[in-house]
């Protein structure tokens, strides 16, 4: 397991617990995480806690309950957050009764993109695989926290060498809720290097 007390706020929330093993945070309204795409505006105060690490190769792994979440956009997951303008999210958002969005969003350089699926809004647990490979990233969604599924792969621009990655949750509406996170584990890296197709790669004249 994590050592929490490695572990550092970006937006500390006014209300949470820390013990040995899990965070609670409690959100408040009107807090997010978001840069620009579509909605032209930009928000940066959802709260995260962080662990610094220089290690290239690495992934993470969180269990995550949101029994309490039950407005438009609550939501709580992983996040490698930079900066304001660089960083990268995996969460479930509530919609409404009937579904709710399992996504990512990858924010660079001050451009976030949002690419989801609809799954039941029964589930109110999940389990995330966050891994690193230098300065490319693989999130990952399991139900039990042994088979893991896909959900993005991507490339963040400023990830050079040490970065920041961990938990966040927030509402970005008049809502508040409380996320639970336990079961935090940093291993090596389970997303495995790529070994079959080479790259299409023209010679330069």
């Amino acid at each position: 397991m994590m050592d929490l007390t490695q572990m550092a706020w970006t937006n500390r929330p006014e209300q949470y617990r820390i013990d040995k093993d899990a965070v609670a945070i409690t959100t408040a309204p009107h807090t997010d995480l978001w840069q620009n795409t579509y909605y032209h505006f930009v928000n940066d105060n959802a709260p995260m806690l962080q662990q610094t690490t220089d290690e290239a190769f690495f992934s993470f792994v969180v269990k995550t309950d949101f029994e309490s979440s039950h407005h438009r956009f609550d939501q709580c997951g992983v996040i490698v957050y930079l900066d304001s303008r660089n960083w990268i999210k995996g969460s479930i958002e509530y919609e409404n009764e009937t579904f709710q969005h399992l996504g990512s969003v990858v924010t660079n350089e001050g451009y976030s993109d949002w690419a989801t699926t609809e799954i039941d809004a029964s589930i109110k647990t999940m389990w995330y695989r966050l891994s690193r490979r230098e300065d490319d990233f693989c999130i990952e969604n399991s139900t039990d926290g042994i088979h893991f599924k896909q959900m993005r792969i991507c490339h963040l621009n400023r990830a050079q060498k040490t970065i920041r990655f961990g938990i966040y949750a927030c509402s970005p509406e008049d809502s508040s809720f409380t996320a639970r996170f336990t079961h935090m584990e940093m291993l090596p890296c389970q997303w495995k290097a790529h070994d079959s197709q080479q790259p299409d790669r023209k010679e330069q004249e």
